[in-house]
């Protein structure tokens, strides 16, 4: 992981750079280790020090960000940066209690930046610690009313000395070993303590509230090609889903959305809806298709250049419009 300090340089003193650790932290909200791995060095090779991000240009964050998903976190990563170049004269704050005071940083968050970067004492519980936590325990009041027990637990073993070096391995304990499904509890290190492997409920545990069924969305979207190859393009509001980020002009999202042209044009439906699924629920597009003249008076939007559009920069939503909608402008 490249925001880590190998073991040998720890030992020689070396700590974990906090804003390349604050970084990998955010990311990570909502996201595998394996999709953030990529993105961490991209953004640490265009912005190597916080001053630098904050000085970056939204749009230029925002698109680097594409693909990696829940957006508000991009729009945190840049006012956080802000702030702690404005506030703190760009030295990340190491007490727990002044990182939460940051934006997009939330308890789990500050704690692990003021532990892992900084060696204090803080209990670091994501979703990987819970699941430990409730098999060495035997816990089986399900998450998330079990998330305070499960707290506590952790916090009687966080120790004083190397507390972010625990901290990271009990996250991979989690991680590698103590796996949601078929935990592999014979090379376990805590095999012996563990209460849930001594009763076998380790595989059912930890248990969780059943959730709601997930909800689905309808929407609309226009993709315009004018005759010069130029895409009709808009930035989506700060708040709200995929805020900030360049995105087709479209309709609300609702069960019965109102047709929302931000043009003149002959649309034509596309036989195929994009598909996409957010935390809280399902969302089909019903994609529209024009080529245009230049000329062409624009309600909503700015036509991007051919040369200057990449498909990358839109967020995974809106890249899966393109992607049925490209067809037919080729077709065409």
């Amino acid at each position: 992981m490249p925001w880590r300090v190998p073991p040998t340089d720890r030992k020689a003193g070396v700590m974990p750079d906090p804003y390349a650790v604050w970084m990998s932290e955010v990311m990570l909200q909502q996201t595998t280790v394996v999709a953030v791995r990529d993105y961490h060095r991209k953004f640490m090779g265009l912005w190597p020090k916080v001053t630098d991000l904050a000085a970056a240009d939204d749009a230029d964050v925002m698109a680097a960000w594409a693909g990696l998903g829940y957006y508000a976190r991009a729009r945190n990563l840049l006012k956080c940066a802000r702030v702690v170049v404005a506030d703190h004269s760009g030295v990340f704050p190491s007490e727990y209690k002044t990182l939460l005071t940051l934006p997009g940083i939330g308890p789990y968050t500050a704690a692990a930046i003021a532990a892992i970067a900084f060696d204090r004492p803080e209990t670091v519980v994501d979703g990987n610690v819970e699941r430990v936590m409730a098999r060495l325990h035997d816990v089986h009041e399900p998450l998330p009313g079990s998330k305070p027990v499960l707290t506590d637990h952790a916090r009687t073993l966080t120790p004083e000395r190397r507390p972010g070096d625990y901290a990271q391995a009990v996250m991979d304990l989690g991680a590698t070993i103590c796996t949601p499904r078929s935990p592999a509890c014979g090379i376990c290190p805590w095999r012996d303590p563990c209460a849930a492997r001594a009763a076998g409920t380790a595989p059912e545990l930890p248990k969780k509230t059943p959730k709601k069924q997930t909800p689905t969305r309808y929407g609309i979207v226009y993709v315009a090609r004018r005759s010069d190859g130029a895409w009709l393009l808009e930035t989506r509001p700060e708040s709200g889903l995929l805020g900030g980020m360049l995105g087709w002009p479209g309709s609300d999202w609702s069960d019965a959305p109102e047709p929302a042209p931000p043009l003149e044009a002959d649309w034509a439906a596309l036989g195929e809806e994009a598909r996409h699924t957010f935390t809280h629920f399902h969302l089909r597009l019903k994609i529209m298709t024009a080529i245009v003249p230049m000329q062409t008076k624009v309600m909503r939007g700015v036509f991007v250049p051919k040369s200057d559009f990449s498909p990358a920069a839109l967020p995974t939503a809106m890249r899966k419009v393109y992607d049925l909608a490209a067809t037919r402008f080729i077709e065409s």
